[in-house]
């Protein structure tokens, strides 16, 4: 397997599918991490592929319980007040590595883990090709004497249940419920599964900006695959251009490009943020918050 593996995605659907062979799990708010125990360590990685260890030291010190050559997907989410709460989790990836360390002692993270990708018995080892339901058992089988903070996420193939935990989980932080096929494979770097959200928006990778650097007017963006077109979103509100700018600050720049008439700074980073969906229908994109 190499690395950094490219992530399963979802597609946004208005409602659950139905049908025989669908399962369903709540879909946690908080960062995509992907989890690699090695002979003598812990590595995490970010969506985009960069490695996120060192925000993240409480997970890679509970997952020293895992086997080695054990490869996992799931979510990095921060708990408080019997809520996930994002915005704890986004101030941890912002941070310096010596303050993330610090908001660890003060609010430890958790672990949903929906997959597995490698698994530690080398007469397995890669699990992607192998159906959900299969990849499932062999999960719950690797995590069985590890505990939390490292658990797997819930699932059920009935709708009914997964209809009832999209009205009832909201209050704790669920922001919705993913669905995926029960005979298919892990759908690396495609958009396999399907997501349906309470909030009305869609993801976009941030590769760039337009403005000053603390304090960007607009932000290049990135929907889906790495090869989609650059779009460049409508001016951002002044308190959320601000929040954004300090992550920005720390990012490599890579150059200056064009697109759709406008030119902005690339940069290398992992951000993610969330833009209202259908808001791009006019030639603009509204940007509501950090992912």
């Amino acid at each position: 397997m190499e690395f950094p593996v490219k992530v399963a995605l979802a597609q946004a659907a208005p409602t659950l599918p139905e049908g025989s062979g669908w399962w369903y799990e709540p879909k946690f708010d908080g960062h995509r991490t992907v989890l690699r125990r090695t002979e003598e360590s812990v590595i995490l990685y970010a969506r985009s592929g960069r490695v996120v260890t060192q925000h993240w030291m409480d997970l890679a010190v509970a997952a020293m319980a895992l086997r080695p050559a054990t490869v996992l997907d799931g979510e990095a989410v921060i708990w408080r007040d019997g809520r996930i709460h994002f915005g704890a989790a986004q101030s941890r990836t912002a941070s310096s590595v010596t303050r993330a360390r610090a908001l660890a002692a003060r609010h430890p993270a958790s672990y949903a883990v929906w997959d597995i990708l490698h698994h530690p018995d080398p007469a397995i080892g890669d699990c992607r090709a192998l159906p959900y339901t299969d990849r499932r058992a062999l999960l719950l089988e690797v995590l069985a004497d590890v505990g939390p903070p490292i658990q797997p996420v819930p699932v059920t193939d009935d709708r009914d249940v997964a209809l009832t935990w999209y009205e009832v989980l909201q209050a704790q932080g669920i922001e919705g419920i993913v669905a995926k096929k029960g005979s298919v494979s892990y759908p690396s770097g495609r958009r396999g599964w399907t997501k349906v959200r309470h909030a009305d928006t869609q993801d976009a990778l941030v590769v760039g900006f337009a403005g000053p650097h603390l304090r960007p007017h607009h932000l290049a963006l990135l929907f889906g695959d790495e090869d989609g077109p650059v779009r460049i979103s409508a001016r951002l509100e002044q308190a959320l251009a601000s929040r954004i700018g300090e992550v920005l600050a720390r990012e490599f720049v890579t150059g200056v490009r064009r697109t759709e008439g406008e030119t902005y700074t690339r940069v290398d980073t992992d951000l993610m943020v969330e833009v209202l969906a259908g808001s791009g229908r006019h030639g603009t994109l509204t940007v509501v918050r950090m992912r």
